[in-house]
């Protein structure tokens, strides 16, 4: 019985040892995922913030916009012209690209270190030699002719420092990727935002000029009046004050127009043709159906800001295990081999070889407290970045919330709008009847104009905001970055980060 335990001790040793020479051991902590510091289900729409049940049915795929391509999505041609155009030209996008290439760079640079550096190298010297320090007492040159091929400080990974630290700049990698998309669906929504804004100030600007003519015939017809005695010069004044009134909104939107179009200018980083700009708001600019009641908050997860908070999680648990193994040995080898000769023509004679093996041992004894210091730093930073994920969980989840409980609504407020703007109307209709007739002042006219400019003005504003909920749920759902993607990334290094991705997070 002694025999077989000790014989299995051995055994155990053995094993450790040639796991340990294998390089398996991997000091970082296990990677898990912090879990949602949020409710399992959003609000049902429209019900004053009571979430509902989970559902057992699957969610349909309009729900996930994540996985919903943009020019599926938005389905006005000339919307999805400008938003191709900024994605082509838009300079915050093309930094956001670069940061990939440079990310990407990074971690080709910090994946290299898990293999050894070899270089060749060929060197000859000459050297004259006096007579009194030659040991022949005669005056020489000696000459020496050396080709070498050899590996330099090459680390060997036992306790995955190296491996570690290429875990992190994969992590890294993957987050600048990640932040790509995220910018890429906020110039999204954002050209999408402004190109709206543009139209729906189109239209104010048209009900301006309408509202001007139709105060202008109105002015005609109290001068007219007032020249037979029918009404009074403050009628005329009050006429006067409204047509005033109209020229005035009228000059501050065309002022707004060029405003908006330099703006959408901006974001799309080119110059816009006239031709792909609208003149009035589009009723829909996307194919979204109905989304069902209790969206699960576990959508959030798609959302690519939220990837990239997880993958700088991760970065920070393979920045652990790296400062762990600092406190372990490192070994490292430098070895080579080639021919010296003393003359060129033998350099690669029999008996002109050579060569060099010089491993090296380095052992942490004392250093102030440096690698301990680290890990704390290493530690304390990953419990920031998990209160940093769980702060974007939070800031989503209601940026979903708020844009559920506006869409819940805005189709009963459009409604009641444009009932608004009947009733209005009519009794403009009325009171100017009246006025024509000598019943009432002008005043009364007057005041029903207003109400009635105010409700048209407000009827834009709920349309606009009715189109551009779909704009926001699309963005704050993490809407499909797909189709034209100038970030992408291609060649070997993307599988690669794939693979290793899973690697890193099991280590």
């Amino acid at each position: 019985m002694i025999r077989h335990l000790a014989r299995a001790r051995v055994l155990c040793l053995a094993s450790g040892i040639a796991g340990i020479l294998c390089g398996c051991v991997n000091l970082a902590p296990s990677y898990e995922r912090p879990a949602l510091p949020v409710a399992a289900a959003y609000p049902a729409l429209g019900d004053g913030g009571t979430p509902a049940p989970r559902q057992s049915a699957p969610i349909p795929a309009e729900a996930s916009l994540a996985h919903v391509d943009w020019r599926t999505f938005f389905l006005d041609a000339r919307l999805a012209q400008v938003i191709a155009l900024a994605l082509a030209n838009n300079r915050d996008l093309r930094v956001a690209v670069l940061d990939i290439a440079k990310a990407r760079a990074q971690y080709q640079i910090q994946a290299a270190a898990t293999w050894p550096t070899v270089s060749a190298s060929q060197t000859g010297s000459s050297t004259l030699t006096p007579a009194d320090l030659s040991q022949t007492g005669a005056r020489g040159i000696v000459r020496e002719d050396s080709a070498s091929v050899g590996i330099s400080a090459y680390e060997l990974d036992l306790f995955g420092r190296v491996r570690n630290l290429k875990a992190e700049a994969l992590e890294q990698y993957l987050a600048t990727d990640a932040a790509r998309r995220s910018t890429q669906i906020s110039l999204i929504a954002e050209v999408a935002g402004d190109y709206l804004t543009y139209a729906a100030d189109c239209e104010r600007l048209a009900l301006a000029r309408a509202t001007l003519k139709s105060d202008t015939d109105s002015l005609d017809l109290t001068l007219r009046l007032f020249a037979h005695g029918e009404t009074s010069q403050l009628s005329v004044r009050e006429a006067e004050t409204s047509v005033a009134s109209a020229r005035v909104s009228i000059a501050t939107y065309i002022t707004q127009i060029a405003e908006d179009r330099n703006a959408l200018t901006l974001v799309v980083g080119a110059p816009i043709s006239p031709e792909l700009l609208p003149e009035a708001m589009p009723d829909s600019v996307n194919a979204m159906g109905e989304l069902p009641e209790g969206l699960p908050s576990l959508l959030l997860t798609d959302r690519p800001d939220i990837i990239e908070a997880e993958h700088q999680l991760k970065s920070d648990t393979a920045s652990i295990g790296a400062a762990r193994a600092a406190f372990f040995p490192r070994i490292t080898l430098t070895a080579s081999g080639g021919t010296e000769s003393a003359s060129l023509s033998n350099l690669f004679r029999n008996g002109s070889q050579t060569w060099n093996f010089a491993p090296a041992v380095s052992v942490p004894i004392f250093d102030g407290g440096v690698n301990r210091a680290n890990l704390e730093v290493a530690k304390i930073n990953r419990e920031i970045d998990v209160a940093n994920y769980e702060k974007a969980i939070q800031s989503a989840f209601r940026e979903v919330a708020d844009a559920l409980a506006d869409r819940g609504t805005l189709d009963e407020r459009l409604r009641a709008q444009n009932d608004l703007v009947e009733a209005s109307t009519d009794s403009y209709r009325l009171s100017e009847a009246r006025f024509r007739r000598g019943i009432d002042s002008y005043l009364t006219v007057l005041d029903a104009q207003r109400t009635l400019y105010a409700a048209q003005q407000n009827l834009i504003s709920t349309r606009l905001a009715h189109v551009f909920n779909a704009v926001t749920l699309y963005k704050v759902l993490g809407g499909g970055a797909s189709g034209i993607d100038p970030g992408e990334s291609s060649g070997p290094a993307q599988s690669g980060a794939a693979q290793s991705s899973k690697a890193s997070a099991k280590g």
